[in-house]
């Protein structure tokens, strides 16, 4: 199979037999790196609509496909220039890949227990840009911001395990030690 011809369909019925196989979320995302790679550089899904984003939002973010039962989630995410998401986790377990342009992805470790509802102390471990190509995965427990670092629209391909809206999923702000429910408005 090469690059160029490996669409959505098919990802997603890898996809399909990756989750079917195992449910331990490092072997999936170890299989799925590859093929989130191929997706993205292959753009065969990729349209004009997909770099549209929701300005009060900072980005946005076109489902390209969802299960019924909401699990493997794929996106489409567009980055407006100089804007980002704060940080976050996904709640399951996540790859992303670049599509079009760079983006810098922060990343977090949370020092506290996370026994105190509404508290999270975190702090910065590092960073990275990641542009075309180049794969990212997260546990659903990992912490990373993004910023669009470029004067333009930025695109990348997200995948996970369950579509975020219906995980249990935090943003956090490290000044104010808070984490509150995130939840990613779609773009249509």
């Amino acid at each position: 199979m090469t690059i160029a011809t490996y669409d959505l369909a098919t990802f997603i019925d890898d996809l399909r037999a990756i989750t079917g196989a195992t449910c331990d979320p490092r072997e999936i995302i170890a299989r799925v790196r590859p093929l989130v790679h191929d997706l993205a550089i292959g753009r065969t899904w990729l349209q004009p609509k997909h770099y549209e984003c929701d300005e009060a939002q900072g980005f946005g973010a076109h489902l390209l496909h969802e299960e019924p039962d909401h699990t493997l989630a794929v996106f489409a995410a567009a980055w407006l220039p100089a804007r980002g998401a704060p940080p976050h986790d996904h709640g399951t377990w996540a790859a992303v890949a670049g599509v079009d342009g760079s983006e810098r992805n922060v990343f977090w470790k949370r020092l506290d227990d996370g026994s105190r509802p509404g508290y999270a102390e975190i702090v910065e471990q590092g960073a990275k840009v990641f542009g075309p190509g180049d794969v990212v995965t997260f546990l659903p427990e990992s912490i990373h911001s993004v910023v669009n670092d470029t004067n333009r629209v930025t695109v990348s391909l997200h995948v996970y395990g369950k579509h975020v809206n219906y995980t249990t999923r935090s943003q956090y702000d490290p000044q104010t030690r808070t984490a509150r429910e995130f939840k990613v408005t779609q773009t249509v």
